[in-house]
């Protein structure tokens, strides 16, 4: 599939053509990844942040946060729990923050290798090569970094670099992936000032890079940031250049995402659910999607990791979030799946 195409697919509105569209993606979906549907217990370990991102509701400009980092022991807590759940693999997630040190994440990563058989996957920010190499020694398997858009310009608006560094997230993925990482990554669906020619352009760029994981999920901005309040009008384009943030386009990109990368672990986002949250989950599955990510961090902390307002599953306990989760799963004729669940590249 050509950018032009996927340019094309992207601006498509007839429901009759869509259709042909979901079943391509479904399609793909079952014949290269199967009718497992793999959950990562996502583990929010810190909302600390040193950035300065202008949407994310834990940026370091963000005011009114009561900030926490979560003790080893809590940490470990919320591992053993997905074991008991059934999860093939935890995710630890947090803001940049330099208080998880190198030594603090390998230590934990080496308890989960030698007391559990998950997979584990880090998504701490952009890192040094020597903490990164540290914790892929430690036994990590996996590394999700957004780049968010693929356009240099946009990036550098709504994602600032620290002062005296530069950022290069294909770099540090690039990086990630010749030490040995499954590399992961994604983009947002409606930032203001993304065309459909950037977006297009994000899709070309996944299959470029051939991620291993890829998570698409709609522009949910906090009000706590610049492109949550009036400012963010000076950021958009014209109407009919303006990527919508809405439901509708982000499945179009989960779809077209699974076509030119058919055998990429590609979730079915809590952001996606945000904004649908009696079908968006179940809607993502049936267009291309494979993966969940059920939330395992304790609730007093789950409502502190705020990055966008309302988030799904917010106030549900582990238990009730995996209860819920395999019922979706099952609704839609898929099945949970076993084991860490990790790429399957053809031989």
């Amino acid at each position: 599939m050509e950018r032009g195409e996927i340019l094309r697919w992207l601006q498509e509105m007839d429901e009759s053509r869509l259709e042909e569209l979901w079943k391509k993606a479904d399609e793909q979906r079952k014949a290269s990844v199967g009718d497992e549907v793999h959950q990562r217990g996502l583990i929010e370990i810190s909302n600390y942040c040193i950035r300065q991102c202008r949407y994310c509701g834990i940026s370091a400009c963000s005011s009114g946060i009561t900030r926490y980092r979560m003790t080893r022991d809590e940490i470990l807590e919320a591992v053993h729990e997905a074991v008991r759940l059934g999860y093939g693999s935890v995710v630890m997630q947090s803001g940049e923050d330099p208080g998880l040190t190198v030594a603090f994440i390998a230590g934990i990563i080496r308890t989960i290798k030698e007391e559990t058989d998950l997979a584990v996957t880090l998504s701490l920010g952009e890192r040094e090569d020597d903490e990164l190499r540290a914790w892929k020694d430690a036994g990590a398997d996996r590394y999700l970094l957004r780049f968010e858009t693929s356009d240099p310009e946009l990036y550098e608006r709504i994602h600032p670099a620290l002062p005296g560094k530069v950022s290069d997230r294909f770099a540090q993925l690039e990086r990630m992936r010749d030490m040995g990482y499954e590399i992961g990554t994604g983009v947002m669906v409606g930032i203001p000032g993304q065309s459909w020619i950037t977006l297009a352009a994000d899709i070309d760029t996944f299959r470029y890079y051939d991620m291993d994981m890829i998570g698409v999920g709609p522009f949910l901005p906090s009000p706590r940031t610049l492109l949550g309040g009036p400012e963010a009008a000076d950021f958009y384009l014209s109407p009919q250049d303006q990527v919508p943030n809405d439901e509708l386009t982000t499945l179009k990109t989960v779809a077209l995402t699974r076509l030119v990368c058919p055998e990429a672990n590609i979730p079915s986002t809590t952001a996606l659910a945000t904004v649908d949250p009696q079908s968006g989950r179940e809607l993502g599955l049936m267009r291309g999607a494979n993966v969940v990510m059920p939330n395992v961090t304790p609730t007093k902390y789950r409502v502190l990791y705020e990055i966008y307002p309302g988030k799904a599953c917010m106030h549900e306990t582990a238990l009730v979030c995996s209860s819920c989760m395999e019922r979706r799963i099952r609704s839609i004729g898929r099945v949970p799946g076993k084991g860490p669940g990790g790429r399957r590249r053809k031989i």
